[in-house]
């Protein structure tokens, strides 16, 4: 099952929250600053018990597509930047094609 949300569309300040790397901090130097980052956009995606977020963003360093998945608390996250977003588009539709033309070795499951 599939579920779309679409968030919210307009723009606010806000400051990266992100989490600590599990691996520890960098043996060179102190944690960075938060980066202020512009949210552009954003939509929600249902896909069986995954949550993905999708959130277009800008900082000063420029803008970029930030994909979230939540599985029951775990979150990972993907960072693609703006000038690779239609290559990753290429890709996905290439994808797509890929698994509706290809049979499935194992259906349901």
């Amino acid at each position: 099952m599939v579920r779309r949300r679409q968030e919210a569309s307009s723009a606010g300040n806000m400051i990266s929250n992100e989490s600590p790397s599990p691996f520890g901090r960098p043996a060179y130097g102190q944690p960075r600053p938060p980066v202020n980052e512009d949210l552009l956009k954003s939509e929600r995606l249902q896909i069986e018990p995954k949550t993905f977020v999708f959130a277009l963003k800008e900082n000063p360093r420029g803008r970029f597509l930030r994909i979230t998945e939540d599985v029951g608390g775990r979150r990972d996250t993907v960072i693609v930047p703006a000038t690779g977003l239609l290559d990753l588009k290429k890709l996905l539709d290439e994808m797509v094609k890929a698994s509706a033309e290809i049979p499935e070795r194992n259906p349901g499951g």
